[in-house]
């Protein structure tokens, strides 16, 4: 099934296309029009992890494209232990849906998967949204193992989602948007996806540490457009990184969201939706 315009995320079909021995879980929704914005995933995150906000402020004016790449949620396969192999298949699924070029969105590990892709297929992708994200080798990257651990077992003592802990600040501010940010989450109620396996999840956490143990890449090759964004309290990936992105790409702009952390983009989601929709629209 196709998406459209009108459909929203809560109700968006999920699709599936088989490549490269794989078969990729996807919603698409938003114009037919135009060049498509395919949103690339944080750790453990599955289709239902988009917060709808975000996804239906893009897709008012945009084609979006949500994907499981592989081994994650309802797509095939085991997933992969670096970054690189986890772009491959990125690219390898939108080749699929039969796109010559994208506007890339990548989210916590889905921002470094984008940055793997606009160097090894700078013909793929025109402009690149990176958020809650860092380069390769970044400050506190390779910490985030422990750091999720920590968190897990906090939300687990206390009966929250590990995500109230992990990408919002414990100010009024923060808890009141993470509450509102999970209860968006579950606005979803029919064709929901699977759940990341631990096997899933554990290989992703692996191809982050060995991502912050890197030597860091020349990033002034990107030369396509690229905005930057982030709360300023991000404990996951620290916002050092989000600046230190918007310096080494020639053609960065940063957007720090005050009082938030990881999830800063979901806390301000009105604010990010308008940001991004003007920056990719912007010739």
């Amino acid at each position: 099934m196709r998406g459209d315009a009108t459909a929203s995320y809560k109700n968006a079909p999920t699709s599936t296309v088989t490549a490269g021995g794989v078969t990729f879980a996807y919603r698409d929704l938003g114009p037919r029009s135009g060049i498509p914005v395919v949103f690339l995933n944080h750790l453990a995150g599955v289709l239902d992890n988009w917060d709808p906000r975000v996804v239906d402020g893009f897709a008012a004016g945009r084609r979006v494209i949500t994907f499981d790449n592989r081994g994650v949620g309802a797509s095939s396969g085991s997933t992969p232990r670096t970054i690189q192999e986890m772009a491959k298949d990125a690219v390898t699924f939108i080749r699929a849906l039969g796109f010559e070029r994208v506007d890339l969105h990548g989210f916590s590990m889905g921002g470094m998967v984008a940055q793997v892709i606009v160097q090894d297929e700078p013909d793929l992708v025109r402009k690149l949204i990176l958020t809650g994200t860092g380069p390769a080798g970044g400050e506190g990257i390779k910490d985030v193992t422990r750091l999720s651990n920590i968190d897990t077992v906090r939300a687990l003592l206390t009966m929250q989602d590990p995500k109230q802990f992990l990408f919002f600040t414990r100010t009024a501010n923060g808890r009141r948007a993470g509450k509102e940010f999970l209860a968006r989450l579950k606005e979803r109620t029919q064709d929901r996806d699977k759940a990341i396996s631990l096997g899933a999840y554990r290989s992703q956490l692996k191809a982050i540490h060995r991502w912050g143990l890197e030597q860091p890449q020349d990033l002034s090759v990107i030369h396509q457009p690229v905005l930057i964004a982030n709360g300023e309290s991000d404990r996951m990936v620290p916002t050092k990184n989000s600046y230190d992105l918007e310096r080494r790409v020639p053609n960065g702009e940063l957007v720090i969201y005050p009082d938030a952390g990881h999830g800063g983009i979901f806390q301000f989601h009105r604010q990010f939706v308008e940001t991004a929709v003007e920056f990719l629209e912007r010739q």
